[in-house]
């Protein structure tokens, strides 16, 4: 305490005064240098500044005018543009909304939708499931025993095929070879129900056979045209395979049209296709995506090849527009009922044709006496090419161009003879009653 008091009163002594001690250049500082005058202040330009601040009002004047008068004629012009959009998408969102109200309403319907949903339909609209349900019931089975005799041994044999029917008061279509030898036919209709057949009538050069059960109210198939499909077209296959699947879908493709084959020993125009064809399905209808009878399912190709080749998915229907004319005399008179020419032709072998630069037709191995061709001047070595305006380049060609008419017509015969096409002028003849 002591110690602190003391240097408090150390700080606080007091200190001589310093002595002022005039300088000889004091006055002369005072004198030489004069008080400096207080500056003028220069006047404000109020002005000026008040012009700024209007330059700046009227810039963002402009500005705002700018930017109105741009909206103004943006929307101007482009007001239609916006409503035709707003429009289309109004348009879009419904039909992305019946889209998913059908898609909906169809994934458990049995419509032959996909399981994603998407149908499953042909060029012509109709899935397969469609073509199905609207014309199973048109389909029939065939079942037909045969007795055979061997000296004195009697046997019975079954076998079995498919047909469709062709009008609601029981006529039916089949294949020849399938009802061929019967000595019973039984038609077996898509409810189980079971009618004996009678055989009405028959073409073995065609392979097609009229059946007809006592029944009424029968669902009839429609005929379409074989002729306007193409290569590439949806078809679908209904019969009765093995002769016990009774009513089965095979789905295919037409894969070619016009193949020449051999049916039961007979040359026969047919339609290739990809669609499932088993013992059992012969005579049974091959539909288009409409729904209509565009072949009859014949034949198959089975086996191996000589390489070893397994053959799969190679079936044939003969055209119904070959047949129609055929089915409607085998209904109405129990046989065919076309014109008849009176030759005995081959088809020309392509190797000789291109070797002594020949068409390619139905080559005349003999004229029957007393025959229309006869009559007409045809000659054995002639080359038939055409009849009428229907061109023929093989048997089988002969054979369709004939079916275009009926016996008792005219019309013209065109042969290739002595290096140069001859016309003749016929009268066709009318067949006859193959079956007595």
């Amino acid at each position: 305490m002591d110690t602190y008091e003391n240097m408090e009163n150390n700080d606080r002594t007091e200190q001589p005064e310093p002595q002022h001690t005039e300088q000889p250049w004091d006055n002369f500082r005072a004198e030489s240098v004069p008080e400096p005058e207080a500056p003028t202040p220069k006047p404000k330009k109020s002005g000026k500044v008040w012009k700024t601040i209007g330059c700046c009002v009227m810039a963002v004047v402009l500005v705002a005018v700018a930017a109105g008068s741009a909206a103004f004629v943006t929307r101007y012009f482009w007001a239609d543009d916006i409503k035709r959009s707003e429009q289309r998408i109004d348009q879009l969102q419904q039909i992305v909304a019946e889209l998913e109200s059908e898609v909906q309403s169809n994934s458990f319907t049995g419509n032959g939708n996909s399981i994603s949903g998407t149908p499953n339909t042909g060029a012509d609209g109709l899935t397969p499931a469609q073509v199905y349900a609207q014309n199973v019931k048109s389909v029939v089975a065939v079942s037909c025993q045969t007795t055979t005799n061997i000296f004195g041994q009697v046997s019975e044999t079954a076998s079995s095929g498919s047909g469709f029917i062709l009008s609601e008061d029981g006529y039916v279509v089949t294949n020849y070879h399938v009802i061929e030898g019967a000595s019973k036919v039984t038609v077996i209709l898509s409810d189980s129900s079971e009618y004996e057949a009678e055989v009405i009538g028959f073409d073995s050069a065609n392979d097609v056979a009229m059946l007809k059960i006592e029944a009424e109210g029968l669902q009839a198939a429609v005929l379409g045209s074989s002729d306007d499909l193409i290569v590439g077209d949806q078809v679908v296959a209904i019969g009765n395979p093995l002769g016990e699947l009774t009513s089965t879908l095979t789905v295919g493709f037409v894969s070619a049209k016009n193949r020449s084959i051999t049916s039961e020993g007979t040359l026969i125009n047919m339609i290739q296709t990809d669609a499932a064809i088993n013992p059992g399905n012969s005579g049974g209808p091959l539909f288009n995506m409409k729904g209509e009878v565009v072949g009859i399912t014949t034949a198959k190709y089975s086996g191996t090849t000589s390489s070893g080749a397994s053959i799969e998915g190679i079936g044939f229907a003969i055209p119904i527009d070959d047949v129609a004319k055929k089915i409607s005399d085998l209904k109405e008179y129990g046989y065919i009922t076309g014109a008849y020419l009176g030759v005995m032709v081959h088809d020309m072998d392509q190797a000789t044709a291109e070797y002594f630069n020949l068409p390619m037709g139905a080559y005349v191995k003999e004229v029957t006496k007393g025959s229309c061709a006869e009559k007409a001047g045809v000659q054995a070595k002639d080359i038939i090419v055409a009849v009428g305006e229907y061109p023929v380049s093989s048997l089988n060609g002969l054979s369709r161009a004939l079916g275009q008419f009926r016996g008792g017509e005219d019309t013209t015969i065109t042969v290739w003879r002595g290096g140069r096409e001859v016309v003749l002028n016929i009268t066709l003849d009318a067949k006859t009653n193959p079956n007595g």
